[in-house]
């Protein structure tokens, strides 16, 4: 069995951005021209008024203060409300392919690997924009890769899942080096119109390069000690589209169930318990202790979410820095999360240091992944 090492992460970042403020004027401006077109049902009763959103909800309840998007235009549109994307032929390039690609070349870079490399590709995100031929493939040819490719949906743990199925194929020799991918265009299948949930999302790719331990040479890479994932059914989070959404024309299917959606009080309060005793348990099978962690690199979803972990996990509330939060800046990227807060933050640790990559969401599911500072 080999070990295996994280020797390059790289994070795409879409060039144009939404901030509460904007995202705000939107929705009330939809929600105005709403409730003035029902005004007689709803003077009747006969139909709720759209409510208004404010910035201080959106903070206090998941602490986003703006996202990267790839269509701003069409999402702040009040007539619209969602990502217009330009509708692409066969021939060329997906827009996850396009993202994955612009990741990857900052992986590849930091391991200090080519394409020559790598022995497989895969492609873990919460929603595809196609059933088949794979991302993962279309993502292997155009970099040049032999080998093979393939994707995978877990939803917001599909990277720790994909750290793992990586992992296990170089452990047992089916391949040297992997590229792992989580192109996520969250802005396609979140419903703007829905207060409740309209500022959850953004749009971002990172990438992962892993490899044989003994033959990773780039500075500043991670072994990792083991991983753990965990599945259990629930409705409570739920997208029934399953596929990106693209209009030429910019509508959209008017069905709310089609989208996502979420029960929140009850995602938190049955989610919490399930990763924290993930995470612990994980470390107890490997005989360490939480005292034994320098970082906690965990999904992005919600900073209550995020800071109760924390300090269910240490036993104490985080010292800053222990537990990075990135959603304030991008939003909740499902998958991408974790893996955007660990290539942002763990090049300042020592040699040595241990920390844990642990994303958790729709499923439900939740990956723990054990890492330690290479000398």
């Amino acid at each position: 069995m080999h070990a295996v090492s994280i020797s390059g992460t790289g994070v795409f970042t879409p060039e144009q951005t939404i901030s509460n403020a904007e995202l705000v004027a939107a929705f009330n401006a939809y929600a105005d021209r709403q409730n003035a077109l029902h005004a007689d049902e709803i003077e009747r009763g006969e139909r709720e008024p759209v409510p208004q959103s404010d910035e201080g909800f959106i903070v206090k309840a998941s602490g986003i203060e703006s996202r990267y998007v790839l269509d701003k235009k069409g999402t702040l549109d009040p007539e619209i409300m969602h990502p217009v994307l330009p509708e692409r032929s066969d021939d060329e390039l997906s827009v996850m392919a396009e993202m994955a690609l612009k990741a990857a070349t900052v992986a590849l870079e930091k391991s200090g690997r080519t394409a020559a490399d790598i022995d497989a590709v895969i492609c873990a995100a919460s929603n595809h924009e196609r059933a088949y031929p794979a991302i993962a493939i279309e993502v292997q040819q155009a970099l040049g890769i032999n080998g093979f490719a393939f994707d995978m949906n877990i939803a917001c743990s599909s990277a720790t899942f994909g750290i793992q199925a990586a992992a296990d194929m170089i452990r047992s020799g089916s391949a040297r080096a992997i590229l792992m991918v989580n192109p996520e265009i969250c802005s396609a299948h979140l419903e703007w119109r829905d207060r409740d949930c309209h500022f959850i999302f953004g749009d971002v790719c990172t990438a992962v390069i892993l490899e044989r331990a003994d033959l990773a040479t780039a500075p500043g890479r991670f072994e990792i000690v083991s991983t753990r994932c965990l599945t259990q059914f629930s409705n409570n989070i739920r997208n029934n589209n399953g596929f990106l959404r693209r209009t030429r024309e910019g509508h959209m299917q008017d069905r709310r169930d089609m989208l996502f959606r979420q029960e929140g009080r009850k995602v938190f309060k049955q989610v919490v318990p399930i990763v924290i005793d993930l995470i612990l348990g994980h470390l107890a099978d490997e005989d360490l202790k939480p005292g034994d962690l320098e970082r906690l690199w965990l999904h992005q979803a919600n900073k209550g979410m995020n800071d109760m972990i924390g300090a269910r996990v240490l036993g104490r509330t985080p010292e800053k820095g222990e537990q990075p939060n990135i959603l304030q800046d991008y939003a909740n990227t499902s998958s991408a999360g974790s893996i955007i807060a660990f290539s942002k933050y763990s090049d300042d640790l020592e040699p040595g240091a241990l920390g844990v990559i642990c994303s958790f969401g729709a499923g439900y599911s939740a990956g723990s992944v054990i890492v330690r500072k290479a000398a």
